[in-house]
Order: structure tokens, then C-alpha cells, then sequence
């Protein structure tokens, strides 16, 4: 492991997490911008949507009922999710370990949310949850959820960036 790109990553990642305390948390709270937060979030969305999918074409295939559907798909999601984080942080001469704990404190709260949002809508839209691959209403449901899961994510995320948490973290190892 390359010591010196860990520890200066580590200490950038101490730094924006240190309470508040410092100018450095200051200067980054308000530096955040929305851009930053789509981009996060984006990230975050397209390794949710390809554990979802994947997860639903799955549990599909094999005729498994909505619950355990639900749950590959929701797993999945995580799986895929902090996948993209933990190659990205790997690729920067990190410890596996160490890159599992940052896609892990990355990531987390931006699929959790996502996860929540999406998952809730399909629920809630009338008949999705019986509607088959080939049927539109499934499609329309699951886009639109992802679409409703951005739109409320990103103002998480540019939250948590703000404050050094989420994919700040994440920032130290590029």
C-alpha cells in the first residue's frame, strides 16, 4: 500500500469530519456545490439501479415471490452501490479494508435513502408490485421511482458533503 496517499487521504478525511471546529469544515460547508451533489448521487443511483434491476430480473426468473424479489433487489443495490465506491478508492493504492470502511461511510445513507424512496413508491403505485418485466406499469413505477429517490437524495447528499460526511469521504482518495 502506497502509505503516503493513505494517510494524507486519512487526514483530509479527519480534518472535514472534526466537528465543526476548524476553518477547513467552514471553507467546505459552503463550498459544496449542487453539481457536486448531483454527480454523488448519480453515482450512487446507477449502482442502485443496476443491483435493482439485476435483483428483480432474478427473483423474477426464478418465480420467487415480492418479499424475497424485494430483498435480493434491495441488496443488490447496496452491493452494486458500494461496489462502484470501493473500486474507485481501491484503484487509489488503498487497503481493501480500508476501502470497504470508506465505501461503507460513503455510501451508506445516500443508498439507504434511495433504497427507501424507490422501494416506497413501487409499493405505493397501485398494481406494481403484481406487474411482470413486460408490463409497462412496472417500468414506469421503477423509473419513476428512481427519479423521485435523485430528486430527494441529492439534497441529502450536498448535506452530508457539506459537512465532510458521504462522498466527502470519498474526495481524499481521488
Amino acid at each position: 500500500m502506497d502509505h503516503s496517499t493513505h494517510h494524507t487521504g486519512t487526514a483530509h478525511a479527519h480534518a472535514s469530519s472534526a466537528g465543526g471546529h476548524g476553518d477547513h469544515h467552514g471553507d467546505q460547508a459552503h463550498g459544496t456545490t449542487w453539481a457536486t451533489a448531483m454527480k454523488a448521487t448519480l453515482h450512487c443511483l446507477t449502482g442502485c439501479a443496476i443491483g435493482e434491476i439485476l435483483g428483480m430480473v432474478i427473483g423474477t426468473a426464478l418465480m420467487w415471490g415480492n418479499a424475497p424479489t424485494m430483498i435480493l433487489a434491495i441488496t443488490l443495490a447496496f452491493v452494486f452501490g458500494y461496489s462502484f465506491t470501493l473500486f474507485a478508492v481501491v484503484r487509489a493504492a488503498v487497503s481493501l479494508k480500508a476501502a470497504i470502511k470508506v465505501a461503507l461511510a460513503a455510501d451508506t445513507v445516500s443508498i439507504a435513502v434511495m433504497e427507501l424512496v424507490d422501494n416506497g413508491i413501487i409499493a405505493l403505485v397501485p398494481g406494481a408490485m403484481d406487474a411482470h418485466l413486460s408490463d409497462g406499469l412496472f417500468w414506469y413505477a421503477l423509473l419513476g421511482g428512481f427519479a423521485v429517490a435523485f430528486v430527494i437524495t441529492t439534497p441529502v447528499n450536498k448535506w452530508m458533503i457539506g459537512r465532510g460526511k458521504g462522498h466527502a469521504v470519498v474526495h481524499a482518495y481521488h
